[in-house]
C-alpha cells in the first residue's frame, strides 16, 4: 500500500467536452487535485498515463470509438501496467454488471461510481484518494442493488444481516475504515466494531485490513455459486 500524498495528480478521460472541463474545474477547485491531463478517448488516456504517471485516473465508462466499455478496458490495462495508479470509472448506468465486469479480475485500486456522484466533490475526492492507495470504492446504489438481489436468494447469508449491519456493509464496500463508518453513521467505535465482527461472522469472511475486507465483500457479492442466485440474476 502506498502512502497517501497531499496533492493527487489526476488524468481525466471523458469525451464530452463540457463534462470534462466541468469535472476538471471542480477537482482543481478542491485544492486537493492537480489535473495533469484531460483526454477524450481510451487511446489518449493510455498515452497520458504513460507520459504523466498520475496518482489516479478518472475515466468515463464509454468513449470513442466504440462507446462500449472502453473505460473498463483502459482501467484494466492501466492497473496491469501501472499498479501504483488507481482508477475510478464513472458510469451513467446503474447496472451492476458493469461494476462486476470492472472487478472481475480483482478490486484493488479500482472504483466504480455513477456520474451522479460528480456533484458530490467530497465523495469524488475520497474515491480518488482511496484507489490511489490500493483501495476499492463502489457506488452505494450499486451495492444496494447487489445486496437486494442476494437477499432474495433464500440461501444467501445476507438475509441474516440486520438493517444496521447492511448499512455498515455498504460503508465498508465504499472503502471506509471503522473510523469513517463511525462518522458516517454516527455510531460509537465499539458499536461499529461489533457490527463489523457480526458481518464477517454471518458472511463467513475473514476480518483483515480494510482493503482486503472490501475485496472479500466484493468477492462474496459476485459469487453466484448458488444455482438459485444465477436464476435470480438472469431474470
Amino acid at each position: 500500500m502506498l502512502d497517501e500524498p497531499g496533492m493527487l495528480r489526476v488524468v481525466i478521460a471523458e469525451d464530452n467536452y463540457l463534462v470534462r472541463e466541468g469535472v476538471r474545474r471542480l477537482l482543481e477547485d478542491s485544492g486537493e487535485i492537480d489535473v495533469v491531463a484531460c483526454t477524450g478517448n481510451a487511446a489518449e488516456l493510455l498515452d497520458a498515463v504513460r507520459r504523466f504517471s498520475p496518482d489516479a485516473v478518472l475515466t468515463d465508462i464509454r468513449m470513442p470509438p466504440g462507446h462500449h466499455m472502453e473505460g473498463i478496458e483502459a482501467a484494466r490495462a492501466i492497473r496491469a501496467t501501472y499498479p501504483d495508479t488507481g482508477v475510478v470509472v464513472l458510469s451513467q448506468h446503474a447496472d451492476e454488471s458493469y461494476a462486476l465486469a470492472l472487478f472481475a479480475n480483482g478490486s484493488a485500486g479500482l472504483g466504480y461510481l455513477l456520474k451522479d456522484r460528480i456533484g458530490d466533490l467530497e465523495d469524488l475526492v475520497h474515491a480518488l484518494r482511496e484507489v490511489r492507495v490500493g483501495g476499492s470504492v463502489i457506488d452505494p446504489q450499486i451495492v444496494d442493488t447487489l445486496v437486494r438481489r442476494r437477499r432474495t436468494v433464500a440461501a444467501s447469508p445476507l438475509a441474516d444481516l440486520s438493517p444496521r449491519e447492511l448499512d455498515v456493509l455498504r460503508e465498508m464496500a465504499q472503502g471506509r475504515t471503522n473510523a469513517g463508518i463511525e462518522q458516517s453513521l454516527y455510531l460509537s467505535s465499539s458499536t461499529v466494531e461489533k457490527h463489523v465482527n457480526a458481518i464477517f461472522t454471518k458472511l463467513r469472511l475473514p476480518a483483515a485490513g480494510v482493503h482486503r475486507r472490501v475485496a472479500a465483500v466484493l468477492a462474496f457479492l459476485q459469487s453466484d455459486s448458488n444455482p438459485a442466485a444465477v436464476e435470480e440474476r438472469d431474470r
